[in-house]
């Protein structure tokens, strides 16, 4: 499906959104590059293509739905029982605290560009911190919508994970990606339904 001016939402059935960490320190070469996927989440972009500056995005991601799907260097492989470790102390008061924040939000404040390539600017809101954050993407014209940005961890009050007495420690900025192969048409102002 092309995309042509509308509103439409996208999430899990019809993309994914990955997070994306790496090694830092002297004992980086024990520890894991991950990918982290986010199981619940949901989006609505609205979407004016000669008038990007009408364009809007928001996305809302259910932080308890953080799930390790992989681990990439280290000494050893990642076995179930550290996904499921890390994803405990992911969870947790020092890092994401899903219990007091249960969710990261994303709202756009400014989009250029084409649809083929733009850039989102925005606001990004973890643990009750609200930054800004650029998102840079672009459309294949069929339908699939990608893209990435740089979120630093420490900007929202999250010190980065580390152990052996910080000589193995994630580096500060991680890698948001999404990649969403169909955005579902929504009602809006002027629209029927399909």
């Amino acid at each position: 499906m092309a995309i042509s001016d509308g509103t439409y939402a996208f999430g899990p059935s019809t993309g994914r959104l990955l997070v994306k960490t790496s090694r830092a320190g002297l004992g980086r070469k024990a520890g894991h590059d991950l990918t982290i996927e986010a199981a619940r989440w949901s989006g609505e972009a609205v979407v004016v293509a000669d008038d990007p500056g009408r364009s809007s995005v928001t996305v809302t991601v259910e932080t308890g739905s953080l799930t390790v799907r992989e681990g990439t260097g280290g000494l050893k492989p990642l076995t179930d029982a550290d996904k499921a470790e890390i994803k405990r102390t992911l969870e947790g008061e020092g890092l994401l605290h899903t219990a007091e924040h249960p969710t990261i939000t994303f709202r756009s404040t400014r989009v250029t560009g084409t649809l083929e390539s733009f850039e989102i600017a925005g606001e990004l809101t973890i643990k009750g911190q609200t930054h800004p954050v650029t998102v840079h993407g672009g459309s294949d014209g069929d339908g699939t919508v990608c893209g990435r940005a740089t979120v630093t961890q420490s900007a929202f009050g999250i010190k980065p994970y580390s152990a052996f007495l910080g000589a193995l420690k994630l580096a500060d900025d991680v890698r948001i990606e999404y990649e969403v192969t169909r955005l579902e048409p929504l009602p809006g102002p002027g629209q029927a339904p399909e």
